[in-house]
């Protein structure tokens, strides 16, 4: 499904704050807060907002080291066979397929260098994988959590 305009602009409003009430998003986009709850109840029931969430800092949970691992996979692996090995690991906060040498990339969230160094190996020693290549994160300079296009 293709979001119009002011659904977008409802998305961005909620993905800045999933708290925010329909009266406030309304006010922002120009509509009554019980317009906005249908049309929020719509993008809920056609698949396009797929639930709220709270965003929590890494560090609050005790997650102090964040990497990236890229996965070389061995030959006729499936991005679903990828996805079936990585699920189980709850350091991983995303997981994608992409293009370039690699197969797929993790974030990893890790509460310190060791635990990391021990996802890493867990994570090399998949059946499916070949090798890996892995950075850490010094400073994260920008985070973006909300979706489409800027507002």
């Amino acid at each position: 499904m293709r979001l119009n305009d002011l659904d977008e602009r409802i998305v961005h409003a909620l993905a800045a704050d999933a708290r925010r009430s329909y009266a406030d998003i309304g006010s922002l986009v120009g509509l009554s807060a019980p317009a906005v709850k249908r049309r929020v109840d719509r993008l809920r029931a056609e698949g396009a907002i797929t639930g709220f969430t709270v965003r929590v800092d890494p560090a609050a949970l005790g997650w102090e080291t964040e990497g990236f691992i890229e996965i070389y996979c061995r030959r006729n692996t499936s991005p679903e066979a990828i996805n079936r090995g990585l699920e189980r690991y709850p350091e991983i906060a995303s997981a994608s397929t992409v293009t370039g040498e690699a197969d797929a990339i993790v974030q990893v969230f890790a509460s310190d260098m060791r635990h990391f160094e021990r996802v890493l190996e867990r994570i090399a020693g998949e059946p499916f994988v070949e090798r890996t290549k892995s950075v850490l994160v010094l400073s994260p300079l920008l985070r973006r959590y909300s979706s489409g296009s800027p507002a």
